[in-house]
């Protein structure tokens, strides 16, 4: 690098080169590019295969490689001085791609900031530009509403950012001050993670320190590839969307969306077995890795090779959960429309099991309430312990409906068919007893075997004296054939931990907090408070 740090670099080139230099794919990475988790040694074949020379890095500070550990702020200078060696050797051609997922989907964006000229096309795999918005987005001082705090997603930098290694171990999140865990894991480390200092107990916003938005910089071609069950769609998401509305960069922007989670597990597979599990089955792995990275290199030769013409890449690409694959020229689908469904709570509250309260398609004539308590000593379990691998388990989320502190509905049994594609939010009108309180929504598909399977999902943290009356949660946006015999559900609650941090129910910090306070919530339902559910549908017809 320009400081004479050196980072370690595997280069894998074709076993039969082609006559003369070759395009290469460049992936900078925290996680051990050597390593089991990544299969980068398998991945190198397929890019090999198709005549790409595929180089991979342990980023700075990690594993192999030297510098300071401390994620995000190099990645800029970095992954221009990486881009420019590679350009510099005998088997390049001077042109570069970048390919990979998380963390290594955001170097990519990093890279772009750089406006390295051999870059000429980037495929981030469910990753965003802003990782810090998904672990706490500030609330809107004048809005009054924000996230609730991520604590996985924070307590990755306690894990991975301490030093060139990375740490197991496990907090107990139900001890208060909950920051007093982690401090107690540093001490016995010795050593802390810098970044999760700006985050915990704390928030930081240092977007702006990586000098120019990537946005901002100059176009290059895209390929987003997001999971409808990944736990950063919402940001990614936002991301593409963004830039479909930006000049030069809408021309370049291409969307590959699948039926599946962060780690790469499929909807067509959940829950896995031993024999189904690419983490630990080498069949399973090799099974999953043309899906993996087959769209990368049908990108890349059109946009690094040149061998396919652009027609040859739809502009989008979807799976529709449990009903295949599709093309479409924009997102959502060109025929799509919003579908609206009602919230009607008669039946919401209580231990009474799914289906609960209605979901309808005609507006409740008069108001109905309906009230939930959020109590910080008896909190809503989260379905899995790592929701970065959601599929994995694919639990049934129906007995969380039991819960008195959990509000349930459901939609009427279809008849036939019902296809979702593209955006889901809900608009609620809810007051509480506390100064601040949490709302966590799950979209559920529910079977007629009585079991529900989360689609979707959303979370707002609220400041209940600055609020809007109308409170919006972004669900975020799926591909999704609902069958016939089976039901839209929803469920509503005031926690979801292990995975977010409790409210504390007051101003007070919820890291900080020893004495978090119980709150009452009250949902209202009709006019003139139409909470709702809005889902985007394809005609019957598109099915």
């Amino acid at each position: 690098m320009r400081d004479g740090t050196r980072l370690a670099t595997d280069v894998y080139l074709p076993d039969a080169p082609e006559t003369g230099p070759l395009p290469a794919v460049l992936v900078r990475l925290p996680y051990d590019k050597n390593s089991r988790y990544v299969f980068f040694d398998r991945v190198a074949r397929l890019f090999t295969a198709r005549g790409y020379v595929l180089v991979v890095q342990d980023v700075r500070g990690k594993f192999r490689s030297g510098g300071h550990t401390l994620p995000f702020l190099r990645e800029p200078d970095d992954g221009y001085d990486a881009i420019d060696w590679i350009t510099h050797q005998d088997w390049s051609d001077g042109t570069v791609g970048m390919f990979g997922d998380s963390y290594y989907g955001f170097t990519q964006w990093a890279a772009v900031a750089s406006q390295h000229p051999a870059l000429r096309a980037i495929v981030p795999r469910v990753t965003t530009v802003d990782f810090n918005s998904t672990v706490q987005d500030p609330r809107d001082p004048s809005g009054g509403l924000g996230s609730p705090v991520w604590v996985e997603g924070i307590e990755y930098y306690a894990h991975y950012w301490v030093d060139n290694g990375v740490y197991d171990f496990e907090p107990d999140r139900s001890v208060r001050p909950v920051i007093d865990q982690y401090e107690d894991a540093f001490r016995a480390i010795g050593a802390r993670s810098a970044w999760f200092d700006l985050l915990a107990p704390r928030f930081t916003d240092l977007l702006h320190a990586l000098g120019r938005h990537p946005f901002d910089a100059r176009p290059v071609p895209v390929l987003h590839c997001v999971g409808w069950y990944d736990n950063i769609l919402v940001p990614h998401m936002r991301d593409y969307l963004e830039l479909t509305t930006r000049p030069g960069w809408d021309a370049v922007q291409y969307l590959w969306a699948g039926a599946v989670d962060h780690e790469n597990y499929h909807l067509d597979l959940a829950p896995v077995t031993d024999a189904t599990d690419h983490a630990v089955s080498d069949e399973a792995l090799d099974r999953m890795l043309p899906g993996y990275a087959g769209p990368a290199l049908d990108f890349f030769d059109v946009f690094l090779k040149g061998s396919r013409p652009v027609s040859s890449i739809p502009r989008v690409s979807w799976e529709l959960g449990h009903a295949g694959r599709r093309t479409a020229r924009s997102w959502p689908p060109p025929r799509s429309r919003p579908h609206v469904l009602w919230l009607s709570n008669s039946e919401a509250a209580g231990t009474s099991a799914l289906p609960g309260g209605t979901l309808r398609e005609e507006a409740a004539s008069g108001e109905e309430s309906a009230s939930w308590t959020h109590d910080p000593e008896s909190l809503v379990p989260s379905l899995v312990s790592n929701s970065f691998s959601q599929l994995r388990t694919h639990p049934d989320a129906g007995p969380l409906a039991e819960r008195d502190d959990v509000l349930a509905f459901s939609g009427p049994v279809l008849t036939e068919p019902l296809d979702l594609a593209g955006p889901l939010s809900l608009h609620l009108y809810v007051t509480s007893t506390a100064e601040v309180f949490d709302l966590h929504a799950k979209v559920v598909d529910l079977a007629p075997d009585g079991t529900a399977r989360v689609m979707a999902r959303g979370q707002v943290s609220v400041r209940a004296d600055r609020a809007p009356r109308e409170i919006p949660v972004d669900c975020g946006h799926t591909g999704y054939r609902l069958r016939a015999g089976h039901r839209i559900g929803l469920l509503l609650a005031s926690s979801d931990y292990p995975m977010f941090l409790p409210c504390s129910g007051t101003d007070e910090n919820p890291w900080t907090t020893v004495t978090a306070k119980a709150g009452t919530q009250t949902l209202r339902t009709g006019p003139p408070s139409p909470s709702r559910l809005v889902l985007t549908v394809l005609p019957p017809s598109d099915g």
